[in-house]
């Protein structure tokens, strides 16, 4: 492998005083040893990684307004950038040249093989082309909710500062948090080494007939093909809902049956797109995890929701749908949001009292419920159980040697700490030119930009340290939002501003920090890490705006189920939960609906119940130390398994988790070796080839509108799921009761 042959001597380490990794499972999957003569900074990799970063924004950016999103995460530029970089190598000339202004230096477009550490930077620019795994970057949802939700207009110019300062605001946390949580031993970011493993996987040498490239090519080819069926010729195949057909005249079957609008008994999928469209590929996702999400996805779906709907009719949940994450009046009819906002951007209280309180489906009153029990669980679960760990490492941190790899990724030069004081007064300058300058289209006012911004400074650091001690990453979304519509209520831009800010950077930041530790574990100079990492960034929020301009400007009623053409994919479902979401922590305020003004203030009990949850299970633990099962009662992780329900549907989940099954337990367990050498490959052919046949689709088809319309190409056939089961209630295409 590149780098292994360069032995421990030359690169100055003394074998008697080497301080290896206290981590065992770094100590099994980090290499320590080190070639720092490999050439990182190579027009292959600056070529490759530009394409990568760019393909990625279009294509997670192009996908985030249809129907079944599928975000392309870096796995599958990690997998597919290999057969390219090593075909450039054996392609581009490597005559030499000189460049004026460099002296003697030498350069060359092609200065030898492909190399490990090229590979893993154009794998970074590729993350960023990803949003850092989020798919596209969060704030362009403000710009989607303005525009096709609210009917209003933002500029250009401020939704580019908005996209980009919230992208890079990130890198000034995690600047000064690096040497805290980068260089540490004991900070050791689980998450990365399956990254490791990975790079090491790939550039093995392979002496089989059946190559990890031959591989690719082959799924990626089927993949590419067989998505022409689900996308275009036959539809429905994305759900089938045999319980639908099965009983055509059925309110509660359809419920029950339908994979999008109920609860999914029965419903299946043939199509890639459901089934990693929102919680990412399940094969890349080890089976204790399947295994949380099973149980906590379970709870939620077929005995909380069937309980509080058919049994209790909790917040009188029959008279809307039992799956539905739009809002409603007290009469089950659509709440007309539009009618209660004025021309300031604010809620109008006139027009407000004259529809009433705003409803929700008990779907997602109970999201919101489990939500807040989440991070309340989240917080207590790891003070009790990883607490005392935590601190110790982090004093550790500060006490213990410098292990191997710190004391490696000393031979290369550090970044200056002036380059992250500077982007940092400088995105902070213009994001506060925003706030004031363009305070009309954003509504945040600078104290709010300031608050924000503190919040996501003073979490950053604990949360960091949890994430790269224990891998999980509580999240900020709720809180931000209702703290901010508590202080400011009536003005839905300004709250959602407030949560990317608040929110986005610090979850940006822990991604920088994230990607560092991957850098210092395969040995990648950090300058040219942060570079990377900036220009990949720039890059990516600058094509997602691109992206999204055009599409909201060149797709009729786009984002409106209600205007769009039958089985129209184009229903922008997580920007439906995000205008929501604005509504009610922003316009309406959570006084007015989970507070005393509101009808679900019972929810906030969720808080407690979640902060005591994991309590109790400690103390089950500690009295009964010897039952080994008891600690691996994860509650914040069962608890939170369906938190990207909504948009996600049950048919989402069931299909991820019957296929995660599948490859990693059965295949895991019985075919270990083929699990070991393709699992990832055919996740990331199935994300590509799906990826560009519906750009194909929509670039040879879409633009032209041309489409089938038969049986197969009318949704999946369950359109009385949406129906209420109240007495007396009247929606228009459904029975009364």
């Amino acid at each position: 492998m590149a780098g292994e042959s360069y032995d421990r001597e030359s690169a100055g380490i003394d074998e008697s005083e080497d301080e290896i990794s206290p981590i065992e499972e770094v100590r099994l999957t980090v290499t320590n040893t080190d070639d720092p003569t490999l050439p990182v900074w190579t027009f292959r990799m600056w070529f490759l990684g530009i394409i990568c970063c760019s393909l990625l924004s279009f294509l997670n950016q192009f996908f985030a307004y249809r129907t079944n999103p599928l975000i392309i995460t870096q796995i599958t530029v990690q997998v597919a950038s290999l057969p390219a970089g090593r075909f450039l190598a054996s392609a581009l000339p490597t005559t030499r040249f000189r460049i004026p202004g460099f002296g003697d230096r030498e350069f060359s477009l092609n200065p030898g093989p492909f190399n490990m550490k090229e590979h893993v930077l154009i794998t970074i620019f590729a993350n960023a082309g990803s949003a850092f795994g989020n798919g596209s970057a969060y704030a362009v949802g403000i710009v989607d909710i303005i525009k096709a939700f609210y009917k209003r207009s933002i500029s250009f110019i401020a939704a580019w500062i908005l996209i980009v300062t919230t992208q890079v605001l990130g890198y000034g946390w995690a600047g000064l948090m690096r040497r805290y949580v980068v260089e540490p031993a004991h900070m050791w970011w689980p998450s990365t080494l399956v990254q490791v493993s990975l790079f090491r996987a790939l550039h093995e040498k392979e002496e089989r007939r059946m190559s990890r490239a031959k591989f690719f090519v082959i799924a990626f080819i089927c993949s590419f093909t067989w998505y022409v069926v689900p996308g275009y010729l036959f539809t429905t195949l994305t759900s089938i809902s045999w319980v639908c057909w099965a009983f055509s005249k059925s309110v509660t079957a359809q419920q029950l049956g339908s994979g999008n609008r109920g609860l999914g008994l029965g419903a299946f999928t043939l199509d890639w797109t459901s089934i990693a469209s929102f919680l990412f590929s399940p094969l890349v996702s080890p089976f204790f995890a399947i295994a949380n999400v099973f149980i906590g996805y379970a709870a939620l779906i077929y005995i909380a929701i069937p309980a509080a709907y058919w049994w209790l009719n909790l917040y009188n949940a029959k008279t809307f749908p039992i799956y539905s994450a739009k809002l409603f009046t007290s009469a089950g009819s659509r709440y007309n949001i539009t009618a209660i906002v004025n021309d300031r951007f604010e809620i109008d209280m006139n027009a407000y009292e004259q529809q009433g309180r705003v409803h929700l489906s008990m779907f997602f009153a109970l999201t919101y419920g489990f939500g807040f029990a989440t991070i309340a669980a989240t917080i207590t679960h790891v003070a009790f159980f990883y607490g005392k760990e935590i601190y110790q490492k982090f004093r550790a941190s500060y006490q213990g040697k410098e292990d191997i790899h710190t004391r490696l990724m000393k031979k290369y030069e550090d970044i200056p700490g002036w380059w992250f004081y500077s982007l940092l007064l400088i995105t902070s300058v213009v994001s506060i030119i925003l706030c004031t300058i363009l305070k009309s289209q954003v509504q945040l006012p600078w104290w709010g930009l300031i608050f924000a911004c503190f919040m996501a400074f003073m979490f950053t650091l604990p949360i960091s340290i949890i994430t790269a001690t224990t891998n999980q990453t509580p999240g900020l979304n709720i809180i931000t939002e209702y703290i901010m519509g508590v202080i400011q209520p009536g003005k839905p831009i300004a709250n959602v501003c407030f949560k990317v800010y608040g929110y986005m950077s610090m979850t940006q930041a822990i991604s920088f920090l994230a990607d560092f530790k991957l850098g210092h574990y395969m040995k990648i100079p950090p300058k040219s890490m942060f570079l990377v990492q900036f220009v990949g960034t720039m890059i990516a929020g600058t094509i997602n705006l691109g992206v999204a301009w055009w599409l909201l400007g060149s797709i009729e009623n786009i984002c409106d189920p209600d205007h769009l053409p039958a089985n129209s994919p184009w229903t922008c479902p997580g920007d439906l939960v995000f205008f929501d979401a604005s509504v009610i922590w922003g316009l309406i305020g959570p006084r007015r609906i989970f507070g005393p003004l509101g009808n679900y203030i019972a929810l906030n009990w969720f808080f407690l119940g979640g902060a005591l949850g994991p309590i109790l299970v400690w103390l089950l633990h500690k009295t009964f130390p010897s039952q080994s099962w008891i600690p691996l009662i994860n509650l914040p992780v069962l608890i939170g398994a369906t938190g990207y329900m909504p948009p996600a549907t049950a048919l989402n989940y069931s299909a991820w988790i019957a296929v995660g099954t599948v490859f990693n337990f059965f295949i895991f367990r019985y075919k270990k070796k083929w699990w070991m050498r393709y699992n990832y490959v055919l996740s990331a052919a199935l994300d590509a080839g799906v990826a560009f046949m519906a750009v194909l689709l929509y670039f040879a088809l879409g633009l032209e509108n041309a489409s089938l319309d038969w049986w197969g190409t009318r949704g999946e056939h369950c359109d009385l799921a949406s129906c209420p089961t109240a007495k007396g209630v009247q929606v228009h295409g459904c029975p009364v009761f």
